[in-house]
């Protein structure tokens, strides 16, 4: 009886596999004579993002970790550029930027301002790192601390020349080991670039055009000149490493409070006509997430991400034009911007708009607190 068991059980196991064999050359003949219709696209690739060694997305991307440097000093004020290196908030700059501050505050590209402290401060080496909490886990920008380029090489300087945030400068390495003193700083074997360093540019970032790394700190100039000098990064990546991992916090002196300038209403203006314009560019380069941060909590309520991202995933390309009027009412900026924009893949003519925004503080924050077509 057993034995009988097992032959039935074989004969119907032997069945089902044939059976099965014969589905599967059936479906793939029907594959093999029939086209398959996708009805609609789950995924949109767009792959006019997808070049990440494109200029445009390299300095986009750059600028989110570079910052400008505003410090005050007993007798003055100044301002320099730098740029988040580690996850620890931990900004490099020059030491010239930041020697004898009383308060040093930092913005960044989304137009957001922190106090910083002192990390570390070069005595002879023009080098200095500063601190800001809030910027804890923020992405820094990649550095290149093994490779020297060589004349020749193509390098982007970014900064803050005479306090215009996020300005860039294109070139080449024009020289290498360069050395000399100025004021109570050494400068050894230093890049010498065809990119004017001026007031404001200096602790800027020097990068490499081709892999979007940074390979220097952009440090001193000739003035009336296309000539600058960066120190390489691979020379002081150990101190400025051992300065960030050597002290906590808690040693730390943070000011306590945004310094007073900031509430000017003329750095105020143009403090809300660059964020108008980063929001502009954040959409043009499709960086969605990026434009929403700039927005106020109100707007964002209104409108979640993925709805807002939907508005603009069509948009083929987008530009500032001018600015018909700005001005400040009850302690807002408001900004009549003309806009030209194209929505369709088919249609070459761009259209053209004009849109008030209008931009205020929220939590010490500059935002867009709303914009809208005339």
């Amino acid at each position: 009886m057993e034995k009988r068991q097992k032959i039935k059980t074989m004969i119907i196991s032997s069945i089902l596999a044939v059976a099965g064999l014969f589905a599967n050359y059936s479906f793939y003949n029907y594959l093999q004579q029939n086209d398959i219709t996708i009805e609609s696209n789950i995924i949109n690739y767009d792959d006019r993002s997808a070049a990440t060694n494109d200029l445009q997305h390299i300095i986009h991307e750059s600028q989110k970790s570079i910052v400008q440097i505003n410090v005050d000093t007993k007798d003055s004020s100044r301002v320099g550029s730098g740029f988040l290196y580690n996850t620890r908030g931990d900004i490099i700059t020059n030491a010239h930027v930041i020697d004898g501050a009383k308060t040093i505050n930092v913005t960044m590209s989304n137009t957001e301002t922190y106090p910083a402290a002192i990390v570390g401060l070069g005595e002879d080496q023009d080098i200095a790192v500063i601190r800001v909490p809030q910027l804890i886990n923020q992405k820094p920008i990649p550095l290149e601390t093994s490779e020297k380029l060589l004349p020749g090489a193509e390098i982007i300087a970014v900064g803050s020349p005479l306090g215009f945030q996020n300005s860039v400068n294109i070139g080449i390495i024009s020289g290498i080991d360069r050395s000399f003193d100025i004021d109570d700083y050494h400068y050894t074997d230093v890049y010498q670039i065809s990119a004017n360093i001026t007031h404001g540019n200096s602790g800027g970032p020097l990068i490499d055009r081709r892999t979007g790394k940074v390979v220097g700190i952009n440090s001193a100039g000739i003035e009336d000149s296309d000539i600058g000098f960066s120190i390489p990064i691979s020379a002081i990546i150990d101190d400025v490493t051992e300065w960030s991992s050597s002290i906590s916090n808690k040693e730390l002196t943070f000011p306590s409070a945004i310094s007073g300038p900031k509430r000017d209403q003329e750095i105020f203006l143009e403090d809300a006509t660059y964020l108008v314009q980063y929001f502009i560019e954040s959409l043009a380069i499709h960086d969605y997430i990026n434009a929403y941060t700039l927005l106020g909590s109100g707007l964002q309520n209104q409108t979640d991400y993925p709805s807002f991202r939907s508005e603009y995933l069509q948009l083929r390309d987008i530009t500032l034009i001018n600015y018909q009027d700005k001005q400040i009412v009850e302690d807002k900026a408001q900004l009549h911007a003309e806009i030209e924009y194209n929505h369709s893949t088919d249609n070459e003519e761009m259209e053209k708009a004009s849109y008030l925004f209008t931009i205020g503080y929220e939590n010490d924050q500059v935002k867009i607190l709303d914009y809208h077509p005339e």
